[in-house]
């Protein structure tokens, strides 16, 4: 398992510790630096999506399979995803980490949350109203408070003191059926991408914090992102199958990252002579079919008759749905 900076990889959860600061190199090119991107946000999604696939295998007394996905899922956050934002300098200081975090804040609680809203409304699908515009309300109050961090930190004298954000209660996921059609359906699988990425993003920024309370703050938004928006946009859009069925997508996606997405994020980044990337993204091919083969082996302690498991075997790095892929379309 990796060590990345300093941070040991931990156990997957809703919980994020704080580190030292933390500054990366991003000397990369263009195209490296756009495909590192889409396998962070595949990596993020994957994280999210394994821990619901781990509340369905343990509700359904299959602890084995929960155990699996937990570990898989926390390999795609604290190794790839981590190891991914290192090689392009996504984490910045402090101060341009919140000035990010305010800008993605106000779009999703100004355009694109809206946005989703009108569609559903047209769609004729009105939890989807209900769920879009409640992310709407939060995402303006997350932006609100980093405002305010971000006042405390660049003017002392103001007199503003960095908020530490509200604690929330996971929502359980469940399988469930898809509650909308049409582009509402799409739009609520983009929602679930997205939160998955603010999550990891948070982690990240949670971790390299040099202030104890803004550390909190990206710790607490960041449990809101997965624990609650992420968990209620799963049931809506129906993201959580049978144990036998998300497996199945598991290694789909496992075996796509391993033999045609990361490979040709390797050549493409040997070709632009970014050689630290291009030997990651062929370490994380191997990885991928390391995970592909243990999900295929609890796939089979499943279906077989006198299975059982001995047959569910984590490996040291699991992973996960990385690429726009239709592995949870």
């Amino acid at each position: 398992m990796r060590m990345v900076k300093g941070v040991c990889a931990m156990a997957a959860g809703l919980t994020v510790l704080a580190g030292p600061q933390v500054a990366y190199a991003a000397d990369v090119s263009p195209d490296t630096r756009a495909n590192t991107l889409t396998a962070m946000h595949g990596e993020a999604f994957a994280h999210a999506s394994y821990l619901a696939y781990a509340q369905e295998a343990e509700r359904t007394g299959e602890p084995e399979v929960a155990a699996l996905f937990r570990a898989t899922a926390a390999t795609e956050l604290d190794d790839h995803f981590t190891a991914e934002a290192e090689l392009i300098g996504f984490v910045g200081s402090d101060v341009e980490n919140l000035e990010e975090s305010i800008a993605g804040e106000e779009f999703e609680a100004t355009v694109s949350y809206p946005d989703f809203a009108a569609q559903a409304r047209r769609d004729g699908c009105a939890p989807a109203v209900a769920l879009f515009t409640e992310l709407a309300g939060d995402e303006a109050a997350h932006a609100g408070r980093f405002r305010t961090a971000l006042e405390a930190i660049t003017d002392p004298g103001s007199g503003a003191e960095i908020p530490t954000g509200e604690v929330v209660e996971p929502v359980p996921i469940r399988a469930v059926q898809p509650q909308c059609s049409g582009q509402t359906r799409e739009n609520l699988y983009e929602t679930l991408r997205g939160e998955a990425f603010a999550y990891a993003r948070y982690t990240l920024y949670a971790r390299a914090a040099g202030v104890p309370r803004l550390a909190e703050l990206w710790t607490n938004t960041a449990n809101q992102e997965l624990g609650e928006h992420f968990a209620e946009t799963a049931n809506l859009y129906g993201l959580v199958r049978t144990n036998t069925d998300n497996l199945r997508h598991s290694i789909d996606g496992e075996v796509y990252e391993a033999t045609v997405m990361y490979p040709s994020f390797a050549r493409h980044a040997a070709a632009a002579g970014d050689a630290e990337a291009a030997a990651l993204f062929r370490e994380i091919s191997f990885d991928e079919a390391d995970h592909a083969s243990a999900f295929l082996r609890a796939l089979v302690g499943l279906v077989v008759p006198g299975g059982g498991e001995d047959q569910v075997r984590p490996v040291a790095r699991p992973a996960g749905d990385r690429a726009q892929s239709t592995r949870s379309r």
